[in-house]
């Protein structure tokens, strides 16, 4: 496992180990001292990088540019409507969290009284009852 670890990571960074990950290089540096023969690993890399330096770095024209830039969709200024609309989300919003907030705070009381009937019902009882077994 530890070759294809190699092999994955000259792969991804080259054969220029200052360009590896600190934790890697220690990685790196200890495997091919213990195997000389994983050498050829970084040296296939380095062949890789060598084509990598010597292709042209591509730069697009400038009628490329403004092609794309004109066939970008533009942004639409918000007129008033938009502006209406933003704020009547914004209303309903606010509502539907005063109706959450509203509906934890009524419900919460009435659940206790609900459990607190239902703790007394069961305490009454002297034996148990087929509701609370079935449901």
């Amino acid at each position: 496992m530890k070759a294809e670890r190699l092999q994955a990571l000259a792969d991804a960074y080259g054969a220029d180990l200052r360009r590896w990950p600190v934790s890697e290089r220690a990685f790196a540096e200890s495997l091919i001292a213990g195997d000389p023969s994983l050498r050829t690993v970084l040296d296939d890399a380095a062949g890789l990088d060598v084509l990598l330096a010597a292709a042209p770095a591509v730069v697009p024209s400038a009628d490329l540019t403004a092609r794309i830039l004109a066939a970008a969709p533009r942004r639409k200024a918000r007129g008033r409507l938009g502006q209406a609309i933003w704020f009547l989300g914004a209303g309903w919003a606010a509502a539907a969290c005063a109706g959450v907030v509203a509906g934890v705070g009524l419900t919460t009381h009435l659940t206790a009284d609900a459990r607190a009937d239902a703790v007394l019902y069961q305490s009454s009882l002297s034996g148990v009852d087929d509701t609370e077994v079935l449901g």
